[in-house]
């Protein structure tokens, strides 16, 4: 199941690809398209796990599956975010040496 696939899925749930969710993380909003979850993870390592479960989330109502990109967008702003605190952290002792 590639993109388009999971973006056809969508609109035969009567759910717009395009459609966003914003997140209030640490008084910062930040706002992912449902497109944009779907194509950051099929980019991941985790591609296979993120279809089998799109595909299980299909079965259930609209709120279920907006509910799953929820989840999968706030799963993917942690995973960032603490990636740029890592970094941040390895630059700064770097700088300090």
């Amino acid at each position: 199941m590639l993109l388009q696939e999971c973006k056809d899925s969508l609109l035969e749930h009567d759910i717009n690809p395009r459609s966003s969710i914003e997140y209030d993380i640490n008084g910062q909003i930040h706002t992912l398209s449902l497109e944009w979850i779907i194509e950051a993870f099929l980019q991941t390592e985790k591609k296979s796990f993120f279809i089998e479960l799109f595909e299980k989330v299909l079965n259930g109502s609209n709120a279920e599956i907006e509910q799953f990109f929820q989840q999968m967008g706030q799963l993917i702003l942690m995973s960032s975010l603490s990636q740029e605190a890592v970094d941040e952290t390895k630059v700064s002792s770097s700088t300090r040496e």
